[in-house]
């Protein structure tokens, strides 16, 4: 069994101290999936396939099915380290711009460093646990954290195929997890469909490790 990670869109005030209890419950109850022909009653845990899922009566929260990745956390570490592999070859705006998106996200950042406090959640990649049965959070962005990330992705979307080229040569890497350049893109533009939807909603986010 490998690490998963479950990524919700959050309203703070709603669940105040409480985030990890509380996004939990929301993960854990029947949702509604949205679709462009009609909206679909599921449990998020019931295999919807991609995007949002949301149910009416907890309006507070949403979760986010990444495309093909089944749950786990491994896509995106392998799309940080694809990230590491093609960084210093991609145009600067885009390499700035990504720095910050995938550091604030799933990338440990240039300096490969945890910075945050020693009782506190670390924000970004999960750190190593003192206590297994009590994992704390992948990902954790306040409100006021994820208007930047936006900011960073408005930037790189429109810059992203750019960085196809210099992909192929750097971080190809054919039989493992987010093995091109097409499945980089890909999650790297789910992630911005989150912060994006996070960001117009005045929300937070945060990465379960469920």
């Amino acid at each position: 069994m490998g690490l998963d990670v479950t990524v919700l869109v959050v309203d703070w005030d709603h669940s105040g101290g409480r985030l990890p209890r509380s996004a939990s419950a929301c993960w854990r109850t029947p949702h509604t999936r949205t679709t462009t022909a009609t909206t679909v009653p599921v449990c998020a845990d019931a295999g919807v396939e991609h995007g949002w899922v949301r149910r009416p009566d907890t309006p507070w929260c949403a979760l986010y099915e990444f495309f093909r990745t089944l749950d786990s956390f491994k896509p995106h570490f392998w799309a940080g380290q694809a990230w590491e592999d093609v960084h210093d070859f991609a145009e600067p705006d885009l390499r700035a711009a990504l720095d910050v998106f995938l550091a604030g996200l799933f990338w440990l950042g240039p300096d490969d460093a945890d910075t945050g406090p020693e009782d506190e959640p670390v924000v970004g990649l999960f750190p190593t646990e003192r206590d297994p049965w009590h994992p704390r959070l992948l990902v954790l962005r306040t409100p006021e954290q994820v208007p930047d990330l936006a900011r960073a992705w408005a930037v790189a979307a429109p810059l992203l195929e750019d960085l196809r080229a210099p992909y192929a040569v750097h971080a190809e890497r054919p039989g493992r997890w987010t093995a091109n350049f097409e499945e980089f893109a890909i999650l790297v533009r789910d992630w911005g469909e989150v912060v994006t939807g996070a960001s117009r909603s005045g929300r937070g986010l945060i990465g379960l490790p469920i």
